[in-house]
């Protein structure tokens, strides 16, 4: 099974389910990107083509600002994206581990790294967790490795098990191209196996569901690859009550508006529950669409589209997809932990198109579409997630285990899975670790949590667990963060991930913003606030506030600040907190606020420099760091944004 899976890790690591992609692509808008500065006026491009062309009121099943009946005085840190062996492309990778085990790794015990037999700890348990496997062939691969199941006698179970590489290989890629409506194995799709294997996972999170203390959610992963490009949600459901009997499967179908109807059946049915769409930067373009078959966005695609996704997974194993730098071209924290790569199993190649893959892009063309009088499909709010396939999220820069379980030792992750083919090697090399979800609740439980995300009252991180307020108000004032703080704050305006209703004339937004560091981690750098906003002509803007700056830095004439400097020491892979600080805060008001301009803002913490997980590895080899891969990294946060509509 090593051996069969050293050869297979490209194949389902990177595609999970895709194939080579369709040279066929969906015309895009030719635009120049919206430009960004710091503390400095911003250059504008129109951007042609963003209107609805349909402007009927949108209806969401939940106003924006909606605040919680209880104070959401807790901050709580977990994963929704967790595959287990029952995943096909984690079992054909070396996975062992069960559901039962992913939940008791996030509680801190140990459990099975994988074929290489070392073991898996997070150094700190996590609050919350949901294991959601990949609803195609859900759980199949697992069980032809079983002796006593029956798929164990399939002629395929014999090839994919087979111990010549070759005969397994050529196996599972026949398998991946029939990975699409209307051509897949009606063997592999049984209900008869996969009603059992899911009822089994949400028997799993409920028994480890403990309120108050350590919240699962049933959940799984619908895995879209229209053409072999990246559309996949994570489907969460808020309790076991009313859950469906089968996951939908893109099996059933690869178009998102089609899950959103199967979503809408099941709440019919009794379930309530949300998707999260991830990996934007891998679907070239494909993920936040401004049109969808040389046609404006229908008014019935932004309603199902923000009443079914409140939140979007900026930052995971396989990248970060806040921006790119040539969307954001004077934003010198753009080019952060960047996986710059399409789906495709057979070879390496990158997406070709930006725009429509990464959130702050997505942000600026919905204020567009609102702005051209139709609705905006993108009020998304930010989490972090994993997409481990070994049980384990490796949320933890120092304790990184890889995304598989052939990936436990360092040589390994270091080296790459396949000798000689560097290019395959070095996509693999360029993973991040794992990000968190940070949600503010009231409490540990399901129903707390739930809410919070849908309500959009959640935060992304790359990893860290750092401590984040945001919130923005008419009223807000030098005295506003003073005592017991975010009370007044609720009551005085809105917090992350809601709507500011426009305030009286002639005032402008005020916003207030904490971080404080990850009780373990690194000291904070910088405190940013991002605006976004389209002009009375229809250009996009974006601009970058250095808000909060630790030590006795300040922006020089042209807005720009010195870094903050850097004590990693390489050879040892340390760092030491003597610079940055341990929290900041800012009351920052938008002196160039025009109420007539639809506009959002969301707050980027970033910290000191640290050692990337890379470093780490080559420091526990002996080995100097690569010279292809990061030696430091600065870990960071995403708020989710407030949005402002005239």
């Amino acid at each position: 099974m090593y051996r069969f899976s050293q050869i297979l890790l490209l194949s389902c690591m990177l595609a999970a389910c895709g194939g080579d992609r369709d040279q066929q692509k969906p015309d895009k808008d030719s635009a120049e990107p919206a430009q960004t500065d710091e503390l400095s006026a911003t250059e504008s491009v129109t951007r042609n083509g963003t209107g609805t062309g349909n402007a009927r009121e949108i209806v969401v099943e939940e106003e924006l600002g909606d605040v919680p009946a209880e104070f959401a005085d807790n901050v709580y840190f977990g994963n929704f994206h967790v595959h287990t062996s029952y995943s096909f492309d984690a079992v054909t990778n070396g996975s062992t581990t069960t559901p039962a085990d992913a939940y008791r790794w996030a509680k801190g015990e140990a459990i099975p790294a994988g074929v290489l037999g070392a073991e898996l700890r997070i150094n700190r348990p996590l609050d919350f967790y949901a294991v959601s496997d990949h609803a195609e062939y859900l759980g199949v691969f697992k069980k032809m490795y079983d002796p006593n199941s029956p798929l164990s006698k399939l002629p395929l179970a014999r090839e994919i098990t087979s111990k010549d590489a070759k005969v397994a290989f050529d196996a599972y890629a026949r398998i991946l191209d029939s990975m699409q409506p209307g051509m897949s194995d009606p063997t592999l799709s049984d209900p008869a196996i996969t009603k059992p294997i899911w009822q089994e996972m949400v028997e799993t999170a409920d028994r480890f569901y403990e309120p108050g203390k350590f919240t699962t959610f049933p959940a799984f992963e619908w895995t879209s690859n229209p053409n072999k490009l990246n559309l996949h949600r994570v489907v969460v459901f808020r309790t076991s009550e009313g859950v469906p009997d089968m996951p939908y499967s893109a099996l059933d179908s690869e178009d998102p508006r089609d899950l959103w109807k199967w979503m809408e059946t099941a709440r019919q049915g009794g379930a309530t529950l949300f998707a999260i769409p991830h990996n934007g930067n891998a679907s070239d373009g494909l993920m936040f669409p401004i049109e969808i078959d040389n046609e404006p966005l229908s008014a019935d695609y932004i309603e199902a589209r923000v009443n079914n996704e409140p939140v979007y997974e900026v930052s995971q194993i396989k990248g970060t997809s806040e921006t790119f730098p040539s969307l954001s071209p004077n934003d010198e924290f753009a080019d952060f932990e960047i996986w710059d790569y399409i789906l495709s199993s057979t070879k390496v190649e990158r997406p070709k198109n930006k725009k429509g893959g990464y959130a702050r892009q997505a942000f600026l063309d919905g204020l567009s579409m609102a702005a051209n009088g139709g609705g905006n499909p993108y009020v998304f709010g930010l989490i972090g997630d994993s997409d481990t396939h070994n049980s384990a999220s490796a949320v933890e820069e120092d304790n990184y285990t890889g995304k598989f379980g052939i990936e436990a030792s360092p040589e390994h992750r270091l080296d790459g899975p396949i000798p000689g083919d560097e290019a395959n090697n070095q996509r693999v090399r360029e993973f991040s670790s794992g990000g968190l979800a940070a949600v503010w609740a009231p409490e540990n439980t399901r129903e707390a949590i739930w809410d919070a995300v849908k309500r959009k009252e959640t935060y992304a991180t790359s990893g860290p667990r750092m401590k984040v307020r945001f919130f923005g108000g008419w009223d807000y004032d030098d005295q506003s963060m003073e005592g017991d703080w975010a009370k007044g704050a609720y009551a005085a305006g809105v917090p992350m991930g809601a709507k500011l209703k426009p305030g009286a004339a002639g005032k402008k937004p005020a916003f207030l913003v904490q971080a404080m560091k990850d009780s373990t981690g690194a000291n904070l750098d910088r405190i940013q606030i991002i605006k976004g906003w389209v002009d009375e002509d229809g250009e996009q803007h974006q601009q970058i506030f250095n808000v909060a700056l630790s030590g006795d830095r300040k922006p020089d004439t042209a807005g720009k600040v010195a870094p903050v400097g850097n004590t990693v020491n390489v050879k040892d892979a340390t760092y030491t907190n003597t610079i940055g600080a341990a929290q900041l805060s800012a009351v920052w008001s938008d002196d160039d606020f025009d109420p007539e301009q639809h506009a959002f803002y969301y707050a980027r913490v970033i910290e000191i420099p640290t050692p990337r997980w890379s470093t780490y590895d080559a420091m526990r080899v002996g080995r100097k760091p690569r010279e292809d891969l990061p030696v430091t990294i600065q870990e960071r946060a995403w708020t989710s944004p407030i949005w402002y509509t005239p």
